[in-house]
């Protein structure tokens, strides 16, 4: 069925929508290891259904964006009892080709088979994490591409955040098939696989994997710093470095050379420390007790559903983000592409990425009941099955090891509200194995299951209040109030979100007083965090700071950029 077939769906499509260039997205999609070589293939590719008749004709699809989309041409979802089928031919340019050429997905939902000229190369399982495959050995002069996508969302195996086929309130319409850059790279027979900046006080740590030997150039302030690696590893000491923050988003800027070969990067200096300060253990940014003024970041776009139109708009809706004095985003159940993290941490927001969720979730037990009040005390016993536990664990593992990278990020979150959840001290010490230099908060929401670095909560229909913990206090997510703006609202009959406001003047007032007369003096007796919900509209849900098009903005910075320096003022003291 066509999404905005029924008559109460209103479909909107944002500025960066209503002129598409032939190619998509044609920026490099890989910031922090970047090399001049890149051929997009996005744009125009053939795409059918297999399973019905009707629907096997082929079409065309605009590459990366959903087939659910409106952007795509498609506009349309089908049963998980399908498989999309996508091709495209491609040449490549002449001096494109030096040894080896490598074919890249920054993601497929869910599972992906892809065929070179007739010849399998690869299945790839799980939607949101990038994958590769040589195809050397395969090209010819002129090529054709085949990807065949199925999802089985229905089995809640793997990972799926906020996708549902019954949308509707705090659920979104479910995504399938190819939804980020499909991209080829010609490298040298022996090339640098991977770079990677470790920075340990004035111990600077740049490890390279593919090649023998490489030289290592690093920009600083003060000038160039220069080295070879040995074993793979090349070391600097880097004095006094310039630390990253909201405030100062400064980033170290290095390349990575041989004979053959050059990749770019960067990296950041920064700490996260938790301290006792007057007797109340406070999350700390480089040393300092810091604030993290936050918003829910679900990542869903009116017309490009799970990506914006172009990147640009990442870069516009952090910059408006951080004009309302917003310093974090609480990047919800869901990973993006790695321009989103590469524009925090060019920009200077810091992010809380959460693992996204698989398994069951029940609505009496998984919201009413906690919003109640009453919560499980253990994880043991919450979800047990072995295949959706190891699918999980899996898909945690991966995002670390993708986005770790990235200095913007500053905290994981494991589980939300009991979705998928078990044994969450075994999955934090699991991850702190893997990462032990930024906070974890195992359980955001509730149902606590032990070990975790903060005590996360979430407040919805009562007042905020800071209370004695023994970890540092986050209030991950609050507030959600509804405000609909005629002409850029999606469901035309029905909404979702906690407290309506009849006018904007109302909405700007509730806002401001539930920071002013709650979140402040909560700040000052000891939370270190909140999350208001959320950056955007989504759907039914009307209480976003922005429309779901992203075209107004419901308050305005000079109407509440203020609060973010009351919070701060309030966590240090002055």
């Amino acid at each position: 069925m066509r999404r905005n077939a029924v008559a109460c769906f209103h479909s909107l499509t944002s500025k960066y929508g209503r002129v598409l260039p032939e190619v998509p997205w044609n920026v490099y999609p890989r910031p922090m290891m970047k090399r001049d070589s890149i051929l997009c293939l996005n744009g125009k590719w053939g795409f059918c259904v297999k399973g019905n008749e009707e629907r096997d004709r082929e079409k065309e699809i605009l590459v990366p964006f959903s087939p659910e989309s409106s952007l795509s041409g498609i506009e349309c979802i089908y049963a998980e009892s399908f498989t999309l089928v996508y091709t495209k031919k491609f040449t490549l340019p002449e001096g494109f080709r030096k040894d080896r050429v490598l074919l890249h997905f920054g993601a497929v939902d869910q599972i992906a088979r892809v065929y070179l000229n007739g010849t399998f190369l690869t299945e790839h399982v799980g939607g949101y994490m990038p994958f590769s495959v040589e195809l050397t050995e395969y090209l010819r002069e002129e090529n054709e591409l085949k990807v065949e996508v199925e999802d089985h969302l229905s089995k809640r195996v793997l990972p799926y955040g906020k996708q549902r086929e019954d949308r509707g309130g705090m659920w979104y319409t479910s995504v399938m098939g190819i939804w980020q850059t499909v991209w080829l790279e010609s490298v040298p027979a022996r090339y640098i696989q991977s770079v990677n900046a470790t920075l340990v006080g004035s111990f600077l740590k740049i490890a390279v994997e593919g090649v023998d030997e490489a030289i290592v150039k690093i920009q600083t302030p003060t000038g160039e710093l220069r080295g070879k690696t040995q074993g793979g590893v090349a070391e600097f000491a880097l004095e006094n470095p310039t630390l990253w923050s909201p405030e100062n988003p400064y980033l170290y800027r290095y390349s990575v050379e041989t004979e053959e070969d050059r990749v770019e990067s960067y990296f950041a200096a920064r700490t996260l420390t938790i301290e006792e300060v007057d007797g109340v253990k406070r999350l700390c940014l480089n040393g300092k007790p810091y604030f993290f003024h936050g918003l829910l970041d679900q990542g869903y776009f009116s017309d490009g559903l799970f990506i914006p139109a172009s990147p640009e708009a990442y870069t516009e809706e952090i910059m408006r983000v951080k004009a309302l004095g917003f310093n974090t985003l609480r990047k919800h159940v869901k990973v993006e592409p790695q321009i989103f993290y590469a524009e925090c941490d060019r920009l200077g927001v810091i992010v809380w990425q959460d693992m996204v969720n698989n398994g069951d979730y029940k609505y009496v037990r998984d919201t009413v009941l906690p919003t109640l009040g009453w919560i499980r005390k253990s994880d043991k016993f919450i979800h047990g099955n072995k295949a959706t536990r190891a699918a999980f664990l899996t898909a945690m593992k991966e995002t670390v090891e993708t986005l770790k990278c990235h200095p913007c990020i500053c905290l994981w979150t494991i589980f939300n509200e009991g979705w998928g959840q078990f044994e969450s001290s075994k999955a934090y010490r699991l991850l702190k194995q893997m990462d032990d230099t930024r906070f974890v908060d195992s359980t955001s929401g509730w149902f606590q299951g032990g070990e975790s670095d903060v005590d996360s909560r979430h407040i919805y229909f009562r007042k905020v209040k800071a209370i004695r913990t023994k970890r540092p206090l986050i209030i991950s997510e609050f507030g959600g109030y509804t405000y609909r703006v005629d002409g850029h609202v999606f469901n035309l009959k029905k909404t979702y979100g906690y407290g309506a406001c009849e006018t904007r003047e109302a909405y700007v007032e509730r806002l401001r007083s539930i920071y002013l007369e709650e979140i402040v003096p909560a700040a000052k007796a000891g939370v270190c965090a909140t999350v208001y919900t959320q950056v955007s509209d989504i759907e039914d849900e009307v209480n976003g700071l922005f429309t779901y098009d992203r075209e107004v903005e419901k308050v305005k910075p000079d109407e509440f950029a203020d609060i973010g320096e009351l919070l701060q003022k309030a966590v240090k003291k002055e």
